[in-house]
């Protein structure tokens, strides 16, 4: 499957930063040798801006680590309210004990042109990303470092480089794990500039 929707558009690579730097829950997907995996991943942030970089951390025992270990190449997307179900079984199952974890998690995939990766539908952000290998923070801390080669959002909750939460249906905002299966919606926009 390709993406249809009109409603995915490409988001400037200086700001692809904007798309995590509010600490959501991200899903992290790769591809290798024609296999797929997702998980889900609480740490993720912004590393850099020039080249884009991000970092997450990704246990040793889940496949998809050892998918992006050898492909070099991986997706970081942040899914929404209405993926809460999807992102939690997608973050408690492992494709080793279930071969069948992506259909029985009802993940569905989809193509981006010109990039040999596994997109996650329904998200409200996409990240593709390079990996930029650091062996030692790999093994020592699980912390994996992606230089971002390409970047979309729907329009339905970031537009014109910004995130649009307050004007987007509450199923669009971003998940924030806390532990044990206990997530935060993103909340209510504030300013500094309305208390002055």
């Amino acid at each position: 499957m390709t993406a249809t929707t009109t409603s995915i558009a490409p988001v400037d690579l200086s700001k692809a930063y904007r798309l995590i730097n509010h600490g959501p829950t991200v899903l992290v997907s790769a591809r290798h040798d024609g296999v797929d995996n997702v998980m889900a991943a609480a740490w993720a942030c912004a590393l850099d801006f020039t080249p884009p970089k991000l970092t997450v951390v990704l246990d040793k025992a889940t496949k998809t680590r050892e998918l992006i270990e050898r492909s070099g190449v991986f997706v970081i997307q942040v899914p929404t309210v209405a993926q809460l179900k999807l992102t939690q079984q997608l973050g408690s199952r492992s494709l080793s004990d279930d071969p069948g974890k992506l259909r029985h998690a009802g993940a569905e995939l989809f193509a981006m042109e010109g990039y040999d990766l596994p997109f996650v539908a329904g998200c409200s952000a996409w990240l593709a990303c390079r990996l930029i290998p650091e062996p030692h923070n790999q093994q020592a801390y699980d912390l994996f470092i992606g230089e971002v080669v390409g970047a979309w959002a729907d329009t339905r909750a970031f537009v014109n480089g910004r995130w649009r939460f307050e004007n987007a249906s509450p199923e669009w905002r971003s998940l924030h794990h806390v532990a044990g299966g206990h997530f935060y919606a993103t909340g209510e926009p504030l300013s500094a500039a309305d208390e002055e």
